[in-house]
C-alpha cells in the first residue's frame, strides 16, 4: 500500500492513496467497523501497524475507487498531501558519497568512501510534496538539490544484524537532501548546511517495503525545469540498504519513524562546470521508480 499524511478540511490523516482517491482509513475503520484504532499520527501508524494489518487489508477490500466523502473516501484534488513524517522524532539520517559516481564529482576518485559516511538534517527541515523551498539567499548563494531514496525504519532494532536488517525495514520514500554547498565549505561540516528549513521535502507517500520487492534496483530521476540532471539506480550503491542500516544501529538505537537517506547518484548542481545552483523559482522533481515523483518549486 502507498500511505500519506494528508489533510481534509483541517483534519489531518493517515490515509491510502489510489489511482483517483485518497482513503482516510480511521474515518473509513470508523465507518465500517464502529471502531477508531487507526492513529492520525505516522509515527504511531507504524509502530502500531503490524497490529493493524489486517484490520486495514479489511478495510481496503471493501474500497472501490469511487468519492464517498462521508465514508472517508476522498478524490485527491480535494486533499491536501503533507510530508508522510511531518516532524521527525529526531534527526534525518543521510547517507554521503554512496554513488561512486558523485563522490568523484565531488572531488576524485580518492573521495569514494571505503566507509559509510553519516550526517544528519534537522527534523525542522521537513516539507512536503508541491510545497516551497525557502531560497535562503541571505546566507547561501550555492543552494543544490540531491535526489535520494529514503528508508523508512518500521520497529525498534539495536546492534542489527545484515542478514536481519531488512525486517525493521517499513517502507520507501523519496528526499530531496538539499544542501548550501558554501556553509558546508565555511563551516567545516554538514549540519548547518544541511539543515535549513525546508531543506528536507519528503513524499509525497511511503510505500510499503510489500510493493518494493527490489529496493537495490530503482531507477532514480532528478530534474530542474524539466531538464534531466541525475539519472541512476540503486544498484549503483556502495552500501548497501542492510549495511548502512546494521552500521548505524551498532551503537544507536533505530526506532519506528526513523528515515534514513540513502545518499545521490552524480548530477548535482555544484558537479558541472560551471555550477548550476538552484534559483528562485525553479522546479525539482525528483522520480522513483514504485514510488512516485516529488516536486518542489524554489521560493521566488
Amino acid at each position: 500500500m502507498r500511505f500519506v499524511t494528508a489533510i481534509y478540511q483541517g483534519r489531518e490523516f493517515i490515509g491510502v492513496q489510489q489511482e483517483k482517491t485518497i482513503i482516510d482509513l480511521q474515518r473509513a475503520e470508523e465507518k465500517q467497523l464502529g471502531t477508531t484504532d487507526i492513529p492520525q499520527c505516522m509515527i504511531r501508524f507504524i509502530e502500531l501497524y503490524e497490529l493493524l494489518e489486517e484490520k486495514i487489508k479489511s478495510i481496503m477490500e471493501v474500497q472501490d475507487d469511487g468519492v464517498n466523502v462521508e465514508r472517508g473516501v476522498y478524490a485527491q484534488e480535494q486533499v491536501t498531501i503533507i510530508a508522510p513524517i511531518p516532524r521527525p522524532r529526531k534527526n534525518i539520517f543521510c547517507v554521503g558519497k554512496n554513488y561512486a559516481d558523485h563522490a568523484i564529482e565531488m572531488g576524485s576518485k580518492d573521495d569514494i568512501p571505503s566507509h559509510i559516511m553519516l550526517f544528519s538534517k534537522a527534523p525542522t527541515s521537513v516539507v512536503g510534496h508541491e510545497q516551497v523551498i525557502l531560497h535562503h539567499k541571505h546566507i547561501t548563494q550555492e543552494l543544490d538539490y540531491e535526489g535520494e531514496l529514503a528508508v523508512i525504519i518500521g520497529k525498534e532494532g539495536t546492534r542489527i544484524k545484515q542478514e536481519d536488517a531488512m525486517s525493521y525495514v517499513f517502507g520507501y520514500t523519496i528526499v530531496n537532501d538539499v544542501t548550501a554547498r558554501d556553509l558546508q565549505a565555511k563551516h567545516k561540516q554538514f549540519l548547518l548546511g544541511k539543515s535549513l528549513d525546508t531543506s528536507c521535502p519528503m513524499g509525497p507517500v511511503i510505500v510499503h517495503k510489500s510493493i518494493i520487492k527490489a529496493p537495490h534496483h530503482l531507477h532514480i530521476e532528478t530534474r530542474v525545469n524539466g531538464q534531466v540532471r541525475q539519472k541512476g539506480n540503486t544498484e549503483q550503491f556502495i552500501f548497501s540498504i542492510e549495511e548502512i542500516i546494521s552500521v548505524i544501529s551498532q551503537g544507536m538505537t533505530l526506532e519506528p519513524g526513523d528515515i534514513i537517506a540513502t545518499g545521490t547518484p552524480a548530477g548535482v548542481g555544484k558537479g558541472f562546470n560551471p555550477p548550476k545552483f538552484l534559483k528562485p523559482g525553479d522546479a525539482i522533481e525528483i522520480s522513483i521508480e514504485s514510488i512516485g515523483t516529488l516536486r518542489n518549486t524554489i521560493e521566488r
